[in-house]
């Protein structure tokens, strides 16, 4: 079992940045590849990005690549999600979320990770 709690949201003008973490409990925390994922009002929860393990492997959605980079560090069990250039369409409840299949493989699928946090808004003005 692992807890997950975001931090970092809030609200931000257009072309402003924000950097949201996610503080993992327990010491597994290596054992698991990490997701982010958000969800607009009226809309289904979305992949943004995920990172392996080790952090050697990535992958993002269309829509924040070259905008939004994430990263981990094992050490302090917590995963970030830096987002620059914010629009309006950023606007979302994001989630920070923990798979701990043994592959490793990095994944877009909601339903392949086990443990979310509760969730942080992120909100960006025009």
């Amino acid at each position: 079992q692992v807890q997950l709690v975001e931090s970092g949201g809030g609200l931000v003008q257009a072309g402003g940045s924000l950097r949201l973490s996610c503080a993992a409990s327990g010491r597994t925390f290596s054992s698991y590849a990490m997701g982010w994922f958000r969800q607009a009002p009226g809309k289904e929860r979305e992949f943004v990005s995920a990172i392996s393990r080790s952090g050697g492997s990535t992958d993002y959605a269309d829509f924040v690549k070259g905008r939004f980079t994430i990263s981990r560090d094992n050490a302090k069990n917590t995963v970030y999600l830096q987002m620059n250039s914010l629009n309006p369409e950023d606007t979302a409840v994001y989630y920070c979320a923990a798979d701990r299949r043994p592959n490793g493989i990095v994944v877009r699928t909601p339903a392949s990770y086990d443990y979310w946090g509760q969730g942080i808004q992120v909100t960006v003005s025009s």
